[in-house]
């Protein structure tokens, strides 16, 4: 879904990464967080695209949406992966995951490397898009339907075992994932950055739901001090 956004571009814009706080629906009191797969400031309006998956009464309400409709939108929120357009890095997606890394191979123009995994070759999205915006795309689905049989984290192992030139692992997805790739990142040396998926109220850091624990006992709010975080930072043992 690609939506017309004003200045939210211009104005909200730090990173790759961020989300944005949809409203959904009239009789539904909490919006949906929804992490941004590309934004462009433009004129005379900014537009950013969404992809997201039905999973429930409000993103199906969502996904109903006309041509020409109007949302209520807050964003562009959170804060982003530290990157540098010049940089070079090895994106890593898991299943709904894979829209925001979208932004970051965009970000860094084509010489990143992207590892896209799902639970089959259907949950594969935007694999031509990544192609024309990476130097080199792998494959992973679980049940082995395309590229690699097995988990992410496998390639991210094989990757790093023969080219460690990269300025950092970026990762979003579900959060073992994000542990083994953090884990197999760690074990090379290799700065790594996670996104973490959590449920959110209000989506500015004014209530609890999103709470993360963090490795030195505190507790960070996803929605204001993230969704991404240095991996070294979270507690992965909760």
């Amino acid at each position: 879904m690609v939506l017309e956004a004003g200045d939210m571009v211009r104005t909200s814009f730090r990173a790759p990464g961020q989300f944005v706080h949809v409203k959904c629906g009239e009789g539904l009191l909490l919006r949906r967080p929804i992490s941004v797969c590309s934004c462009m400031e433009d004129e005379p309006v900014d537009t950013l695209a969404i992809v997201f998956e039905v999973r429930g009464e409000g993103t199906d309400w969502l996904a109903r949406r006309p041509v020409g409709h109007s949302l209520d939108v807050l964003g562009l929120a959170g804060n982003g992966f530290a990157m540098k357009p010049e940089g070079r890095y090895l994106l890593v997606g898991g299943g709904i995951g894979i829209p925001p890394m979208l932004g970051c191979a965009q970000y860094t123009q084509g010489k990143s490397t992207a590892i896209l995994g799902g639970r089959s070759a259907d949950k594969i999205i935007l694999q031509d898009r990544f192609q024309d915006k990476c130097a080199k795309v792998l494959i992973a689905t679980d049940d082995g339907s395309l590229g690699h049989h097995g988990f992410v984290d496998a390639l991210v192992r094989q990757e790093l075992e023969g080219d460690q030139n990269y300025d950092a692992v970026l990762a979003c997805g579900p959060r073992p994932m994000l542990r083994n790739v953090a884990r197999v990142a760690e074990k090379f040396g290799v700065p790594c950055q996670v996104s973490m998926e959590e449920r959110m109220g209000c989506g500015v850091g004014a209530c609890l739901v999103c709470a993360c624990d963090m490795a030195d006992g505190s507790r960070k709010h996803v929605c204001k001090d993230g969704p991404v975080f240095d991996s070294r930072e979270v507690n992965w043992d909760v």
